[in-house]
Formats: structure tokens, sequence, C-alpha cells
């Protein structure tokens, strides 16, 4: 812009010095009484320079800002707190729920099997009389002098022998009791016993054993 102003100013100071001078020439002429030709002449010898006024030069463009820097902003920190009051805890409300009563509900159990119906009950093999005698009297029984009735009852499997025999009566003497059902369970046999369709079951038995001194 400067440079600009200053070639203007430059173009006008040359304009008026030529007007200045063609004034004083005229004027000269017009005193000295030379004539119009003359100072015709002259005028048509005098060029006159347009001065074109020069385009201002284009505004130079700003140079760019510079990029912009993020700046974090600094972390908001809270100032303590003046007082610090107790917070007092909200108080605990207990609601006793009494606990669920469990009613169990009775399951029936199943029904036993029914017992085989018993078509032909066993029956003692050979002669039963035979299993017990005065042979098998014990020793302490005769010291003892002791004698009775000794009741037994037994089980009998399916092969018909005695198992589990059990004391149903006693003879007052123990020794009379235990030799009963020992010589039961070693010489009983029986025959088992049969269901309707003839096929062999368990079954249960008792007997009656009568002990005498011998004579």
């Amino acid at each position: 812009m400067a440079y600009a102003d200053h070639s203007e100013s430059s173009s006008r100071t040359i304009s008026i010095v030529i007007v200045a001078i063609i004034h004083a020439v005229l004027g000269y002429a017009f005193v000295t009484g030379l004539g119009m030709k003359y100072v015709k002449k002259a005028a048509e010898q005098l060029n006159v320079i347009d001065v074109k006024e020069e385009p201002p030069p284009p505004d130079e463009e700003p140079p760019p800002p510079p990029p912009e820097k993020q700046v974090e902003p600094p972390p908001v920190v809270a100032p303590p707190p003046i007082v610090q009051t107790p917070v007092m805890a909200p108080p605990i409300q207990t609601v006793r729920t009494p606990p669920p009563v469990f009613n169990p509900v009775p399951v029936a159990a199943p029904p036993p099997p029914a017992p085989p119906t018993v078509s032909k009950a066993a029956g003692p093999k050979g002669d039963a009389t035979r299993w017990f005698s005065s042979d098998d009297y014990p020793a302490s029984a005769l010291r003892a002098e002791a004698q009775g009735t000794t009741g037994m009852a037994f089980d009998i499997d399916t092969s018909g022998k005695v198992s589990n025999c059990r004391i149903s009566q006693s003879s007052g003497n123990a020794d009379l009791d235990e030799t009963a059902c020992r010589l039961m369970m070693r010489r009983g046999r029986f025959s088992p016993a049969l269901d309707q369709n003839g096929s062999p079951i368990a079954s249960s038995g008792t007997r009656r054993v009568t002990w005498r001194l011998p004579e």
C-alpha cells in the first residue's frame, strides 16, 4: 500500500509541473507578443503524457493461524469438607418371619406281597420219633435229675432242611432246651411245602420233645 501511494504522488507532481510549464510558456508568449502561431506550434509540439495509475497490488493473504493446541483441563479436586459430620447408619428393622412349617405327606407303603398259598404242608421224612432218644440225654441234666417238655419253632427251606430253631417253651433246664434244638436242626428232615402250582416253598414248623429220666 505504501508503494502505491508513493507512485500516485509522483505522477500527480509530474502532471502539476507540466501544467505549470505550459502556463509559463503561454504567459511568456503573451507577454513577449509572439504570435499565436508560435504558441499554437509550441502547444502542438508539447506532448502531454497521460500517466495511468497503476492498479494497487493484490492484498497479501495473511498466513494461516497456527494450529490450536488442545489443553487438557486440570483435574477437578473437591476441597475437603470443613466440618465432617458423622453419618448415622439407618436403623435396621428386623421382621421376624416364622419358619415354614413342613407337613410331611405320609406315603403309603406298598402292600407286602401276598404269601404264597400252601396247598400241601411240609411233612417229616421217616420216623420222627427216632430223632430224639434217651441216649441223647445231657449228662448235666441227668446229674441234676432234670426233666420236662421243650417246645420248639423252626423254619423249613425248600429242600426240607430245618434252620433257625428257637425255644417257644422251656423245659426248665437250659441243657435240655439247647440239646433239643441242636438235634432238631441236625436230624430233622421234611418234605417241603408246596404252593398251588406244586412248587416247593419255604415254611415253618413246631415240635415238642418230652425229656424223662431213664429208668
